[in-house]
């Protein structure tokens, strides 16, 4: 990712609706289908400020990675302790076999081998062990916010299934999220690219704007994991080391 997307998230990830509404549905998810057991092991892959650590400290030990400096820097203030540096896919480091639950918001798609990323993952998980990951969905929907986000690619529901079939993991569960707000979305990116004025969609709303943002997404957490959402901005999935 470019700089500027990691100095807007360190900027933001406490304030923005979309970071604030997506740690409670991710919290959601997890508790459902991931099922950490007590004093679960946990890995967050990608864990940029470190924004999600909290969260997930709530499910057991946590250890993350993050390959850039500054983003590593703040997160190991906010987790009190070393932040690994090691990239996907090769995990150089990275003990095998060694996690209950491994987490990875919006990373895959920054990797140019996704297969072997999902391998990679997989051996450093415990038999059995879960791995909760989130994708930006709909390649048509493809914008300014990939562009500078350096993204490789958007997933269709089907090619994220596919990539886990073709994985060691076996998959759990599958579907979209941030649906509600989808519609609106998709008119907001329509016409930036009519208009030519499209841009990377992190800009901080006006208070009022962002708090109804933040509660018409952070509503799907009495859904997720529960019934199939119709289609939205994400893709979530959760698979299980065999």
């Amino acid at each position: 990712m470019e700089r500027v997307v990691y100095d807007r998230m360190a900027e933001l990830d406490q304030l923005h609706w979309w970071y604030r509404a997506r740690r409670e549905i991710l919290a959601a998810l997890i508790r459902r289908r991931a099922l950490p057991p007590q004093g679960a092991k946990i890995l967050e892959i990608g864990c940029g400020t470190g924004h999600n650590l909290e969260m997930l400290s709530a499910f057991g030990s946590v250890e993350a990675i993050e390959v850039d400096p500054a983003a590593r820097a703040m997160a190991e203030e906010r987790l009190g302790r070393t932040v690994g540096a090691a990239p996907l896919p090769a995990l150089d480091g990275v003990p095998d076999q060694a996690f209950d639950l491994i987490g990875s918001f919006d990373v895959i798609e920054h990797i140019a081998d996704d297969s072997a990323a999902l391998a990679s993952i997989a051996r450093r998980l415990k038999p059995g062990g879960k791995f909760v990951l989130t994708v930006p969905a709909h390649q048509w929907m493809w914008s300014a916010h990939d562009e500078v986000n350096h993204h490789q690619r958007r997933y269709s529901k089907a090619a994220l299934k596919g990539l886990i079939d073709g994985s060691p993991l076996k998959l759990e569960a599958i579907g979209y999220f941030n649906s509600l707000l989808f519609p609106v979305a998709v008119a907001a990116r329509v016409a930036g690219k009519i208009t030519g004025k499209e841009d990377s969609d992190d800009k901080l709303p006006p208070a009022p704007l962002n708090a109804a943002l933040e509660r018409a997404f952070a509503a799907e957490r009495h859904l997720i994991g529960r019934v199939p959402l119709p289609p939205g901005l994400s893709l979530f999935a959760v698979a299980s080391a065999t």
